[in-house]
C-alpha cells in the first residue's frame, strides 16, 4: 500500500509540473491582486504545505503558525526556487512514505489537532486535494497571463 501512496504523490507532482509548465521567471512576479500570492509564492507555499502535511503525520507535528507559512510562501520571489522548492518537497514525503511502514501508515496521527486520529496515511489524500486546488489557481493564473496551461493527464 505505501507504494500506492507513492504513486499518488508521484502523479500529483506530475500534474501539478504539467500544469504550471508554461510559466516561467517571467511570469514569477504575477499576482491577480495584490493580496494575493505571486506566481512563485503560490508554487512555494505548495511545497511549504507538502512539508507541513508530512511534518504533522511523520515529523514534530502540526505547526499552525500559518502567519509564518504564508509570509515564507510570499518571500520566495525566484520561480525557479520555488519550483527546486516543490521538487524537493515531494522527494522528501517520497522517501519518508517508502522507509515507513505499513503498520506505520496505518498508526493514528500523533497529535490530532488536525485529522483527529486518522492514520498517517490519510495525509497523502490532503497533499493530492491541496495541490489539485492551487494546480487549478495557478492555472487561471496562468490564462491571465496569456498561457495555455498544458493538459496534466495527456
Amino acid at each position: 500500500m505505501s507504494e500506492a501512496a507513492v504513486a499518488e504523490l508521484e502523479s500529483t507532482r506530475k500534474f501539478f509540473l504539467t500544469t504550471i509548465a508554461v510559466l516561467n521567471a517571467e511570469h514569477e512576479a504575477f499576482a491577480p491582486h495584490a493580496d494575493m500570492y505571486t506566481t512563485a509564492g503560490h508554487v512555494a507555499h505548495v511545497a511549504i504545505t507538502v512539508d507541513w502535511f508530512m511534518g504533522g503525520a511523520f515529523g514534530a507535528g502540526w505547526d499552525t503558525d500559518y502567519d509564518v507559512h504564508i509570509a515564507q510562501a510570499k518571500a520566495v520571489t525566484s520561480f525557479d526556487a520555488a519550483r527546486a522548492m516543490l521538487e524537493h518537497s515531494f522527494e522528501q514525503a517520497i522517501a519518508t512514505l517508502r522507509s515507513t511502514s505499513e503498520e506505520e501508515l496505518d498508526q493514528p496521527i500523533p497529535n490530532d489537532i488536525v485529522m483527529g486520529g486518522a492514520p498517517r496515511r490519510a495525509v497523502i489524500s490532503g497533499i493530492v486535494d491541496h495541490t489539485a486546488h492551487h494546480r487549478g489557481s495557478l492555472a487561471v493564473y496562468a490564462r491571465l497571463c496569456g498561457k495555455v496551461p498544458t493538459m496534466p493527464y495527456a
